[in-house]
């Protein structure tokens, strides 16, 4: 199936989820900079090897988060691509509109929720 011709949002509610996602994407970049910042600081000379085990899990357990959140700020970045083109909202499966109640939810969503339960079923 195709996209509609017909849009599906408003200027005002494409503003709404612009800047939904900017401010999304904003806070995780202030986290991606306090984190290094913090790293940096951090002395790591550590002479018992259970408080320098402690903290390179610590660390390791950061470094996690932080690729999640690189990966979610590309998501973040590729939906704010799609508002500009014109295809926000639109299920990249099966081309109907998502929903307003699942973008307000989960503003990356790139599938309708039909289709990404199907997409979640598969083996």
């Amino acid at each position: 199936m195709s996209k509609t011709t017909d849009p599906i949002f408003t200027e005002q509610q494409l503003e709404h989820f612009r800047e939904i996602l900017l401010q999304w994407k904003n806070n995780l970049m202030i986290e991606v900079d306090h984190t290094m910042h913090s790293m940096q600081k951090v002395v790591s000379n550590y002479p018992d090897p259970n408080d320098r085990a402690s903290h390179e899990e610590e660390f390791i357990v950061e470094l996690r988060t932080r690729d999640r959140e690189r990966k979610l700020i590309k998501k973040i970045e590729a939906s704010l691509k799609t508002i500009d083109n014109g295809n926000y909202g639109f299920c990249i499966t099966c081309g109907l509109p998502i929903g307003i109640p699942r973008l307000e939810v989960r503003p990356i969503a790139t599938e309708c929720i039909e289709c990404k339960l199907q997409h979640d079923k598969k083996p």
